[in-house]
């Protein structure tokens, strides 16, 4: 009979437990207003981070369909009024072509006698591609911050943690490793979700840093082959800008 009873106390000692006690469920199950809202902090930054990531992965794909189509449409267009026609409405390249049209129509007078038509044209499309540039820009810092102060951000959960244990367990004056490993552990969780929120920011950071990069050097091209075709008439040789190739006879 005690061997039938000491085989089923060590197995039922053997058994892992159904749910973790020290878990994520144990920490907002237990947690007070301090660790709520730290919670509620590094949610915020992770769902803020994931939105910003989607909807300029969005942007940029946008940005880079309209600089294939200025290669398309523009170029092969006979001015750059009719070129800037051709694209469409809502387009950030159409915008730039007429303003840059519009400098260049209102450069007259005296304003010609101080600035030449050249500087006059750079200083448009400098502002139209800053605009540009600052909209691309936009939420970028958010990720920069959310990577660098999220893991502050749940190291300060895990210390507060950590002293809510400590003190608890002065209290009870029972130092027993399950009293110190359960409120140490649900501490530490705050961390490993802090480096979960910074971790994609700083990978989401970095990516949409490239991009817009590549956008932007794209952007400086028909900025500078904008101006050189409106002052000079000189029109980049790109794929659709090129006569096609006589036929062989």
């Amino acid at each position: 009979m005690e061997n039938q009873v000491a085989a089923v106390v060590d197995a039922a000692a053997a058994a892992p437990p159904t749910s973790n006690p020290y878990g994520l469920s144990a920490l907002i199950n237990h947690g007070d207003g301090v660790s709520y809202t730290v919670l509620g902090i590094l949610a915020i930054m992770s769902l803020l981070s994931w939105f910003i990531l989607f909807t300029k992965l969005m942007d940029q794909y946008r940005l880079g369909k309209s600089a294939k189509l200025v290669e398309k449409q523009f170029w092969a267009a006979a001015s750059p009024k009719e070129g800037a026609e051709r694209l469409p409405k809502d387009d950030d390249f159409r915008m730039i072509a007429e303003s840059a049209l519009r400098a260049a129509t209102h450069h007259e007078g005296r304003l010609s006698e101080r600035i030449s038509l050249s500087e006059w044209l750079r200083m448009a499309l400098q502002r139209a591609s800053d605009n540009l540039n600052g909209k691309m820009g936009d939420g970028l810092s958010f990720l920069a911050t959310v990577g660098s102060t999220s893991p502050f951000v749940g190291l300060f959960g895990t210390v507060y943690g950590i002293l809510n244990a400590l003190v608890a367990i002065g209290l009870s004056g029972q130092p027993s490793i399950d009293k110190v490993a359960g409120p140490v552990g649900e501490a530490l969780i705050m961390t490993a979700l802090g480096l979960a929120v910074a971790v994609p920011a700083v990978f989401s950071y970095n990516i949409l840093l490239r991009r817009n990069k590549a956008i932007q050097d794209s952007l400086r091209e028909f900025t500078s082959d904008l101006e050189a075709y409106i002052i000079g008439g000189v029109r980049p040789e790109t794929t659709s800008a090129r006569p096609a190739p006589a036929a062989k006879k």
